[in-house]
């Protein structure tokens, strides 16, 4: 999984597992795609800022500090679609 993929998906389930902290399913995702960033793309110091617009994503990588924006509607669609699933809100 390239670093773009892997980085988009470990933030909308980020979101999704903050926002429901006894979900556990959404928890192991998430730390599923954060082993993926830190082992399979040596990411180091992973924070997340938010902007109006962007979830901004700030990292270390080989050294060089380095940042991926990405729209907020698009990261919290996922969020949106759970929280609008009936099954998964009993």
């Amino acid at each position: 999984m390239n670093l773009q993929d892997a980085m988009y998906n470990w933030l909308s389930i980020k979101v999704v597992a903050e926002e429901r902290e006894t979900d556990q399913a959404a928890q192991d995702t998430s730390r599923f795609f954060e082993e993926i960033l830190i082992e399979d793309h040596g990411l180091t110091d992973i924070k997340i800022e938010v902007t109006t617009d962007y979830y901004v994503v700030n990292y270390q990588m080989n050294n060089q500090q380095n940042s991926k924006k990405f729209p907020i509607e698009l990261i919290d669609a996922l969020l949106l679609s759970i929280q609008n699933e009936p099954k998964y809100n009993q």
